[in-house]
């Protein structure tokens, strides 16, 4: 599974590329510091996951949400943030999930077994 991972820390994009190694979830992963950068990469690498922060430098990872879906519909996006104001902005801007950076790693992990396969999730 391609898989873009969009935050301006390297930390955070680092630890989330380990996670969706140790659960086989990733194929090919490719990174982005933000909104733009994302929107570009999805053109060029066509990805079937995105795990992108809420908050970005350049544009915000909400609006890049929203440009990535009208133009590619059927790419997956999770959107992460410490502030939880932003789970109905997220699901509003046309996110298929929202994870709370703060919640425990098999939170995400649930998640994303029911994006990526509905029927079991």
């Amino acid at each position: 599974m391609r898989v873009l991972i969009v935050d301006d820390t390297s930390r955070a994009r680092h630890s989330m590329k380990a996670l969706l190694e140790v659960w086989n979830l990733a194929g090919e992963v490719r990174e982005a510091e933000n909104g733009a950068e994302a929107i570009r990469l999805v053109e060029e690498f066509q990805p079937e996951l995105i795990l992108m922060d809420a908050r970005l430098p350049v544009m915000s990872g909400l609006e890049a949400t929203r440009q990535i879906k009208a133009r590619w519909p059927q790419t997956r996006i999770v959107i992460m943030s410490v502030f939880l104001d932003y789970q109905s902005l997220a699901l509003e801007a046309g996110a298929d999930g929202f994870v709370s950076k703060g919640d425990p790693p098999d939170v995400l992990r649930k998640l994303l077994g029911g994006i990526l396969d509905p029927g079991h999730g």
